[in-house]
């Protein structure tokens, strides 16, 4: 379990470090189409659908391959 926490918090340290130096690399995260968005008035509703999506399935091949 160790390992795992440790793996994501270098996993996440890499995130935030490419977020803060390269901001447009991950601009395109939640305009895919399939990412439902609502506005009327000073309602905002936002549902990443297609992002979560995608993530999921990258995730969901990393664990694989690393588990194996």
């Amino acid at each position: 379990m160790g390992k795992w926490i440790i793996l994501a918090g270098c996993i996440l340290l890499l995130v935030g470090v490419l977020v803060h130096f390269a901001p447009g690399l991950f601009s395109w995260i939640g305009k895919l189409p399939g990412d439902f968005r609502y506005q009327k008035g000073n309602f905002k509703f936002f549902f990443p659908l297609t992002t979560m999506i995608l993530l999921s399935l990258a995730l969901t091949l990393l664990i694989r391959f690393l588990g194996k």
